[in-house]
């Protein structure tokens, strides 16, 4: 537990400067008066500024000091975490087997919490072809609608497409299904920015047009 800190048996200077445990200025005093304080109050005595003269200690509780200084550790780690953006990269022209470990790659990384870019590289004349770009996106995008959703529609950037994929997160359980008034609705290919739904070309469409429905027959 003492880890990081040298705690009551541990500090072996003679003298201290003390901080109470409501944080008062105690001063400086002798290291074994401060650990008969820290024993009355139950307590531990902690060095918190070892290199100051005389080294300045706290009476603290320090099971309680050091799970709130490993929560802080891992809020900080999370929310760095969250920050952090992956980068996959896909061709225009990419085969099935390709699609599927790049598309894993992006599902892993936004289990892990990460917004992922993913980009569409074109080469040569495949940059008069944007709509294949796009419905590259939109396959990623509908391909991981569980785990994530785009955060904008598909952009060009200089030879580049890109989109921002961010976590989905979780619907509470038991709860509306219905976005609560200050929730973040979830949004679709079709619901980003005004002309995304005419910017986007779906992927599995049908090519043919639909058979005539047969005419149906007279009643008696």
């Amino acid at each position: 537990m003492a880890k990081d800190h040298k705690v009551n048996d541990q500090i072996r200077v003679r003298q201290i400067r003390l901080i109470g445990g409501a944080g008062e200025q105690i001063g400086i005093i002798d290291t074994r008066e401060a650990m008969t304080m820290a024993r009355e109050q139950n307590l531990d005595l902690v060095m918190v500024s070892p290199q100051a003269v005389p080294p300045v200690c706290k009476l603290l509780d320090y099971g309680r000091f050091r799970f709130e200084q490993q929560q802080n550790e891992k809020d900080t780690r999370k929310r760095a975490r969250s920050q952090d953006v992956k980068a996959i990269k896909f061709r225009v022209k990419i085969d099935a087997n390709d699609f599927k470990t790049k598309t894993n790659h992006v599902k892993r990384f936004l289990e892990e919490g990460h917004k992922v870019k993913v980009t569409i590289m074109f080469r040569g004349r495949e940059r008069t072809h944007p709509e294949l770009g796009e419905r590259i996106l939109v396959r990623v995008a509908d391909t991981l609608s569980e785990v994530g959703q785009p955060e904008s529609p598909p952009n060009m950037m200089g030879m580049d497409m890109n989109m921002i994929m961010i976590p989905k997160v979780p619907r509470k359980p038991g709860g509306d299904v219905h976005a609560s008034e200050g929730d973040t609705p979830e949004l679709s290919m079709s619901e980003l920015g005004g002309d995304a739904q005419n910017q986007v070309t779906a992927v599995d469409a049908p090519a043919v047009a639909p058979e005539p429905t047969a005419p149906e027959a007279a009643t008696a």
